[in-house]
């Protein structure tokens, strides 16, 4: 009898034990993570995409010859500062809920007489696509230090916020995925990555508060288009279009979400 008390505490003891390594393990793996983004963060690539957006908003362009100086985000037009932490956001003049990526295609349009129809469906990286990725890296960067308050006043944002909650837990593809697979959770992690619950605010630049940002691992710059893009490649959903309502459905849920987080944009990603 004192052999098996004895064994089954000993069990016990190695069982907390490895329990207590495994914890100690991740606090120290997401404590390095955290030091390599920081030593990174000195160089952001990022801010050559910023110079470059910077440069695209003031330059005349397109069949127009005109800057997009004049760009309405929300706040009325030519205004930046503090208008990405309120996008998406309902505009009248489009009667559409629209995110930042989406807006400067319409400014690009309506401005400087660009075709949006064929920079959407430019390839993410290319032409057109890539300098308005680097628009909106300019553009975000100017919101840098502020807090997410986007308005969800309007039937169509409400009605957007809605449709992005349902897309979040909807389950489909091979994997039978959702975003709320990997963002739903606490302690939640893919390779070396803590994965952030986005189904509140998630803290001080994490999640929605962190695109654009700069991948490392493949030197690009991706904004927030690119980034849910990508989410539904891995979940092996037929990838939605640039721009589509339902991107900007999610994006409206997970900024509604973010509200009172501080963007640190442009970030730097593994």
């Amino acid at each position: 009898m004192r052999k098996k008390l004895f064994a089954g505490a000993a069990a016990a003891t190695l069982l907390g034990m490895v329990s207590g390594w495994a914890h100690a393990q991740q606090d120290a793996t997401a404590a390095g993570i955290q030091q390599y983004r920081e030593m990174l963060q000195d160089g952001n690539p990022a801010e050559l995409f910023e110079a470059k957006g910077e440069d695209l908003w003031k330059k005349p362009r397109g069949p127009k010859n005109a800057s997009l100086e004049k760009c309405d985000l929300g706040k009325g037009p030519g205004v930046i500062k503090g208008a990405f932490v309120e996008l998406p956001r309902f505009f009248k003049d489009t009667g559409r809920v629209q995110d930042l990526e989406s807006r400067l295609l319409t400014c690009m349009e309506t401005l400087q007489g660009f075709n949006a129809a064929e920079i959407a469906k430019t390839p993410f990286g290319r032409g057109e696509m890539a300098n308005l990725t680097a628009l909106a890296t300019f553009v975000a960067a100017e919101s840098k230090g502020m807090r997410f308050n986007l308005p969800n006043n309007t039937p169509q944002e409400k009605a957007m916020y809605e449709v992005g909650k349902r897309l979040f837990f909807m389950r489909g593809g091979t994997h039978d995925f959702s975003c709320a697979s990997c963002h739903g959770e606490e302690g939640k992690r893919i390779r070396l990555q803590d994965l952030p619950i986005l189904t509140k605010n998630p803290g001080d630049g994490v999640g929605f508060a962190a695109w654009p940002a700069y991948r490392v691992s493949n030197a690009q710059m991706w904004g927030m288009q690119l980034r849910l893009n990508d989410c539904y490649r891995q979940q092996r959903f037929p990838e939605p279009k640039f721009g589509s309502d339902a991107t900007i459905a999610l994006s409206q849920y997970m900024g509604v979400n973010a509200k009172g987080a501080e963007s640190v944009v442009p970030a730097i990603k593994r």
